[in-house]
């Protein structure tokens, strides 16, 4: 039976929760928002998916992990869909999903396909910072 401690613990852990992963939001790569965060020198992180690849399933908690670390707060993350966005793919010469690319301001600062260890991924978005 829980005791009013643990209620009141996991209240407080609830209610952290949200704003700590607030900075993990995904949002859909738009070319406006990536030359927008480009524009403003912001570290960006381009995150290439696809909803049947288990690799981008298995990078994805990662990704929210390291996104909610106070020192990526500024990084801006969009996720291209493989399987429909053709022409993002072109432009920015992706050849497979599981594909991160890691851009400071206009500069591509580096890029990994199909990693799935938090460690190297970690050392990929420290590029951009």
């Amino acid at each position: 039976m829980p005791t009013r401690r643990n209620i009141i613990t996991l209240a407080a852990v609830g209610l952290a929760m949200p704003a700590a992963f607030a900075r993990a939001a995904v949002t859909e790569f738009t070319m406006e928002a990536f030359k927008a965060a480009q524009k403003a020198g912001k570290p960006i992180l381009v995150d290439v998916w696809a909803s049947w690849c288990p690799t981008c399933k298995a990078q994805g908690p990662i990704l929210k992990s390291l996104l909610a670390d106070p020192k990526n707060k500024d990084m801006v993350m969009l996720r291209v869909n493989f399987d429909t966005q053709l022409d993002v793919l072109k432009a920015l010469n992706v050849q497979s999903q599981s594909t991160l690319i890691v851009f400071k301001g206009a500069k591509e600062t580096g890029r990994s396909v199909g990693d799935t260890e938090a460690g190297s991924i970690g050392a990929l978005l420290a590029t951009a910072i």
